[in-house]
């Protein structure tokens, strides 16, 4: 287990951030072993033949029997924007005695496979190229619909806190997590045991690729947990939104979907995402929504965000 203590203003320094080079890494679990992760088989087999031209040998070394991963791969991102080619700078900047000290923590001293002996340098850049090289060819075209997911998940992680508290989201992250007085503490499968206090707060990073709750393996990290992402379980599907009969007839089956789904915000990407149809489709019929006095919005970060208005309340469930 992990116990992370917040320190005097601590408290007020938990803050979510998405990395999507996190997420590249985090997904070689699923090489190592498909069937944990049944909801991503889809994409599995839709990349099958991309990432056989890949570098496999070396993403492959980047975990192992027990699915851990080298810290230094996946380092505390900066912020819910992050872009994946900082990330990448970040991590070719890694000092190689700690590149080596963390793959001999993955590996064991003396079991490292071929494909990372020799300079660590050398290593270090091979292993840059080969995640720069994967990203580009299997999480590029699936990213939009991903990083809607994942920030997603943040807005509504945040509507958790101001309309709960930190102990109520802390306890909805997952089943290990759990929010003591100052301290977080976190259940894991692995036997990684250390108590830190936390430095400059803590961050909560959604993730696709967990069945649980990952965090550091060691100590001298950046505190951060990573926790499994609200609607991974859906990610591939395309979800009707159903509404009812009534406002349909008056809408039509599409605008009243919509208006039926947006009693918490979500962004145009997301809500293509869910239907299986392009944004551009989508902010058509939030527009017209919109202009009507139905909904509200209000831009969260790179996204606009929409919500129900006191009058679309009022359509979709009307009082009594």
């Amino acid at each position: 287990m992990i116990r992370y203590e917040l320190v005097g203003t601590d408290m007020a320094g938990v803050r979510f951030a998405i990395s999507p080079l996190n997420e590249v890494v985090l997904s070689l679990r699923s090489w190592r072993d498909p069937g944990r992760y049944p909801v991503h088989l889809p994409w599995l087999k839709a990349t099958q033949t991309v990432r056989a031209g890949l570098d496999h040998d070396m993403l492959l070394a980047l975990t192992n029997d027990d699915l851990w991963t080298p810290d230094f791969l996946t380092p505390c991102p900066g912020s819910p924007l992050t872009r994946m080619e900082e990330e990448l700078d970040q991590i070719a900047g890694t000092d190689t005695a700690v590149v080596a000290a963390n793959l001999r923590v993955i590996h064991g001293r003396g079991h490292l496979p071929r494909v990372l002996h020799g300079p660590t340098s050398r290593v270090l850049s091979r292993i840059v190229v080969a995640l720069r090289d994967y990203w580009r060819t299997c999480f590029v075209p699936s990213w939009p619909r991903m990083r809607a997911l994942l920030e997603g998940d943040v807005t509504y992680r945040g509507r958790q806190i101001a309309q709960r508290g930190l102990a109520e989201m802390f306890a909805g992250l997952a089943p290990g997590v759990s929010l003591r007085d100052n301290v977080v503490e976190v259940h894991l499968r692995s036997k990684v045991d250390y108590d830190r206090r936390t430095a400059g707060g803590l961050t909560l990073t959604p993730t696709m690729w967990t069945g649980n709750v990952s965090a550091p393996i060691s100590p001298a990290q950046p505190a951060m947990i990573m926790y499994l992402a609200r609607g991974t379980g859906t990610l591939w599907e395309a979800q009707s939104m159903p509404a009812p009969a009534a406002l349909s007839r008056l809408l039509g089956g599409a605008r009243a979907g919509l208006l039926a789904r947006l009693a918490t915000p979500a962004s145009s990407t997301e809500l293509a995402v869910h239907l299986g149809v392009t944004a551009t489709a989508v902010n058509q019929h939030l527009r017209a929504l919109r202009d009507c006095g139905l909904l509200v919005s209000a831009r969260h970060g790179r996204s606009v965000l929409y919500r129900r208005s006191e009058l679309g309340d009022q359509l979709v469930e009307p009082p009594g």
